[in-house]
């Protein structure tokens, strides 16, 4: 439950820093936090998986970039894939902590 909350909310605040990138300074910091919240509150434990968020973190904001070229809406879908993947980067680096966590804490277990 808490997982989904946190997904809608950062899909809520990439929609508002798309729509309205102005009103609020702090877009990217909300943004990280909700994902180092997701990372944390449900860690990844398949390698494979890891590797596919650390894969999408780098290349979502370049896939999003292709999608200017539709008329009207493109840039708003740019915009709001491309804040969405500094969630996705916060995700990311959770990972990363509790895998380094993991790996430190198995290290004294020989």
């Amino acid at each position: 439950m808490l997982q989904k909350g946190l997904l809608a909310g950062s899909i809520v605040v990439a929609a508002a820093a798309a729509f309205a990138p102005d009103a609020f300074g702090s877009y990217a910091l909300v943004l990280v936090v909700l994902g180092l919240a997701m990372g944390f509150t449900n860690p990844i434990e398949d390698v494979a998986t890891r590797v596919a968020m650390y894969v999408l973190a780098v290349y979502l904001p370049t896939i999003a970039d292709n999608l200017d070229v539709i008329p009207a809406v493109g840039e708003l879908l740019n915009g709001i894939l491309s804040q969405l993947a500094v969630a996705v980067a916060g995700v990311a680096i959770a990972q990363v902590c509790l895998a380094l966590y993991n790996g430190l804490m198995a290290a004294g277990d020989d």
